[in-house]
């Protein structure tokens, strides 16, 4: 079912195309006579016909396959900055006025085109990523540009005279010309303040042509259309006419140069991803405005296709804009429909008010640029210069407003992309890349070691040293990340570099690593890798790239690499331990006596409690019992690793504990009679005793003190766990 089945049009949407309409239409044809006057006075009405066209074909085609509801499209003051300069030096390298309309024509198509590509390619999420200090000045550029333009035509000053010459020359002022526009400046800008029904800009073009015509009332000269310099001119808006000018400038062609080419796909290629920016920047406000989410890339291809049509067609270039949009919301805009009934008015109103359109004053359009331009500029910024933090991010800024006036717009965005570039890397450089450092002996392993072995690690923890690094290892800051290793290299036995948090590598920090693991190697000492991840989210295989670097080969004596944290810490403790390494078919089952719990109670009375215990084997990965439970079961390991996964959001684990020969594990549920609060699975093939409660129960009638002294020993066992989980616990709350 098509869109405009599933949507009707609402009265909203007509009174919100029309309001939209008035302010998008006039300021559309300001920006084409700027475009076009930049080739030539009589080159005006072009442009003012070109403001029309481009909006009419833009309004109706965007809205019509963009999917972003309420969104208007509409030639704007980025686009006609873009156009406006590109004009201004094809008119100073002397090319003849016919071959710069063709050119501009062909970089509104190519922007296009590239608006299409960057959306059939999936760009259009990427380009709201741009550096806000590259956008801010990159538009305050734009604003001082599009004043600089039209301060000749806010004064009267002939044509070609630079902004500069204007300002410094009086006597090429026209008295007309100014009262003109200032008095449209005025009003547009006090307008708004008065009264919110009808725009400032529609306000303010009224009043610069009644002020031309009361000023017609003493000058005869004024009153007449042809050859009046002070006017935007007759429109050629009949269809033979206007067909025949569009079909004339594509004879142009063939005087195209290769000179031309360069200048035509860089400026496209700027206009493209301008206009884009521009676009976007419009949908995201709409967004937050409407509680919607629009389409990025969807937008991209319909304004894409609206711009090679428009340009097609003899209009100029557009892009979603934020006045016309906020008016038509404003006014009860609610779908897509009010961008299309804003190309319809806009239609009717070049067919229905082209004579008036032609009597427009030159500097009224001039004071409408100005205002604009003003609007523009970006004042956020000075609050830069507030905080220390922020002055380079305010450099970026005023660098690229200097290039993009005096160099061009496309310098402009390479320096402030560029700037901005450096700036991130040197807060990278800056950050803190190792996120906790501490000894063995000020944590521990998930696994639960009786107390004979906790006081030697305690002892011999100081051997061995724990990293844990975040953020992005790269060529910026490996230096200071090998600075900050370097002693521990060259004192600990065992290094533990915990990589979870880091989100990615370049080939220069696994050089460093390489390095560590040579100062490691030549002191017969351990290197312990772990967190490594193969499935990152930013797509990268970290696994993948240390491993072919050269780190570690599968039979290397100085690299050990662990899944996780827990696992390599509990390796170094059974080194420290002086466990050797062993499979675990290795393993024998142990003997209740053999366990510490046991081992001060007679035989007889361990044969008796044996009697009722039943011993079950378990393959690895097998659940020995899960989550919720009864727990009415007690256990001990013979043989295998067992490890407690509790349950966390999205269906995710996270290994809580682990325990080998000689542990038990369950007590806490068969001591409260509450429900299993984790799952016990099997790591290795694992055999177990296990004591059920009823059991129990019964040894305890004939062996009372074995009964009492096993309570004692596993509440004791159960605090020293709870205890050292709480010293773990305020440890990691200091980091």
């Amino acid at each position: 079912m098509s869109y405009w089945a599933k949507r009707t049009c609402t009265p909203g949407d007509f009174w919100g195309g029309l309001a939209a309409m008035l302010v998008a239409l006039p300021a559309a044809i300001a920006f084409g006579v700027t475009v076009y006057s930049a080739i030539g006075p009589s080159y005006a009405a072009y442009g003012a016909l070109a403001g029309i066209v481009g909006a009419t074909v833009i309004g109706l085609i965007a809205s019509s396959l963009g999917g972003t509801d309420r969104l208007i499209s509409a030639p704007c003051a980025p686009g006609a900055a873009m156009l406006s300069a590109f004009a201004i030096e094809m008119v100073r390298n002397g090319d003849a006025p016919a071959l710069i309309v063709l050119l501009l024509i062909l970089v509104g198509v190519l922007a296009g085109l590239i608006q299409l590509g960057l959306g059939l390619l999936g760009v259009g999420g990427l380009i709201k990523y741009i550096p806000y200090p590259v956008v801010s000045g990159f538009l305050t550029g734009v604003g001082l540009i599009i004043i600089g333009s039209q301060i000749p035509k806010f004064v009267g000053a002939p044509d070609g005279t630079l902004w500069w010459q204007s300002v410094l020359s009086p006597a090429l002022w026209d008295w007309r010309s100014i009262v003109i526009a200032v008095v449209t400046s005025a009003v547009a800008i006090v307008a708004p303040r008065l009264t919110r029904r009808v725009p400032g800009i529609i306000l303010g073009i009224v009043a610069g042509v009644l002020v031309y015509f009361g000023l017609a009332l003493q000058d005869p000269a004024l009153r007449e259309l042809s050859d009046n310099p002070l006017v935007v001119g007759p429109l050629s808006v009949s269809g033979a006419g206007y067909l025949s000018s569009l079909g004339s400038r594509w004879t142009e062609l063939r005087q195209i140069g290769l000179g031309h080419v360069a200048g035509v796909f860089g400026t496209a290629l700027t206009l493209g991803v301008l206009l884009s920016i521009d676009t976007l920047k419009t949908c995201v406000v709409l967004d937050q405005l409407t509680r919607s989410r629009h389409d990025s890339n969807r937008e991209l291809i319909a304004q894409g296709v609206a711009n090679v049509a428009a340009n097609a067609f003899g209009g100029i270039s557009g892009a979603g804009t934020m006045g016309a949009t906020l008016v038509g919301l404003n006014s009860g805009s609610c779908s897509r429909a009010a961008g299309v009934f804003e190309g319809l008015f806009a239609l009717a109103a070049a067919l229905l008010l082209s004579a008036f359109i032609a009597w427009i004053p030159v500097a009224t359009l001039a004071g409408i640029m100005v205002v604009i331009g003003v609007r523009m500029i970006d004042r956020e910024p000075l609050h830069f210069l507030e905080s220390r933090a922020t002055v380079l991010d305010f450099g970026v800024v005023l660098a690229v407003v200097v290039v993009a006036l005096t160099v061009s717009l496309i310098a402009a965005s390479a320096v402030g992309v560029g700037m901005a570039i450096i700036l991130f890397v040197r807060e990278q450089i800056g950050g803190v890349v190792v996120r906790h450092k501490m000894e063995l002996n000020q944590t521990s392993s998930s696994w639960h070691r009786p107390e004979r072995e906790l006081a030697v690690l305690d002892e011999k923890g100081d051997q061995a040293v724990i990293f844990e690094l975040q953020g992005s290892l790269f060529f910026g800051n490996t230096y200071q990340l090998y600075t900050d290793l370097e002693h521990e290299i060259a004192t600990r036995s065992y290094v533990i570099i915990d990589l979870k948090r880091v989100r990615s590598i370049d080939v220069t920090a696994a050089h460093l690593f390489k390095q560590i693991r040579d100062a490691i190697r030549e002191r017969g000492a351990k290197l312990v890798l772990s967190g490594i991840r193969e499935n990152h989210p930013t797509g990268r295989n970290l696994h993948k790239l240390l491993g072919q670097s050269g780190l570690w080969h599968p039979r290397s004596k100085t690299v050990r690499v662990f899944p996780d944290l827990d696992a390599a810490i509990a390796w170094v403790e059974d080194r420290l331990l002086g466990e050797i390494e062993y499979t675990p078919d290795a393993e024998t089952p142990m003997q209740l006596q053999e366990m510490e719990l046991f081992s001060r109670h007679k035989d007889e009375t361990l044969k008796d409690l044996e009697a009722c215990m039943k011993i079950c084997s378990f393959q690895a990965g097998e659940t020995i019992y899960a989550s919720g439970a009864p727990g009415d079961e007690l256990y001990w390991v013979r043989r295998g690793t067992v490890r407690l996964v509790a349950s966390l959001e999205a269906g995710r684990k996270k290994p809580v504990a682990s325990f080998g020969r000689g542990d038990f594990f369950g007590g806490l549920a068969f001591l409260d009679n509450q429900p299993r609060p984790n799952d016990a699975v099997a790591v290795t093939p694992t055999e177990v005793y296990m004591l059920s409660r009823e059991q129990f129960n019964q040894i305890a009638e004939g062996h009372k003190k074995l009964a009492f002294n096993l309570a004692i020993a596993m509440a004791r066992t159960l605090a020293m766990r709870l205890r050292r989980t709480e010293i773990k616990l305020t440890m990691l709350q200091e980091y």
